[in-house]
């Protein structure tokens, strides 16, 4: 398995919204830093975050452009387009920093673009 396929993995279930299998890819200690918000520890709160994003969001998804790894640490630089539930468009580029413990994603930290649409 390559180095990129856990990233990889991450950004397709994301897409898809499977919580379920979200929750299989997150370290139970998990720590995400989303811009403008609060820090989100645990698996569960953040399980929690992500399906209210989703309902703000119900149109979102990712497109990898390029994953640099680095032992348990991985930098990517993604895309992203959607509709929010108004029903206007989003549009946005990031990257967003990963790191893993015990095969999992521990740590999260989201950098983009335009933040004032969230």
């Amino acid at each position: 398995m390559s180095a990129q396929q856990p990233i990889l993995k991450f950004f397709e279930v994301f897409n898809s919204r499977d919580m379920q299998e979200m929750g299989k890819l997150l370290h139970p200690e998990a720590e995400f830093y989303f811009p403008k918000t609060q820090p989100l520890i645990g698996k569960d709160r953040i399980l929690k975050f992500l399906k209210l994003l989703f309902r703000q969001y119900p149109e979102l998804s990712f497109t990898v452009a390029r994953v640099i790894c680095q032992e348990n640490q991985a930098a990517v630089h993604w895309t992203n387009r959607g509709m929010n539930r108004r029903q206007e468009p989003y549009a946005n580029e990031g990257a967003t920093i990963l790191e893993f413990k015990e095969g999992k994603i521990s740590w999260i930290s989201d950098f983009f673009k335009d933040t004032d649409k969230w």
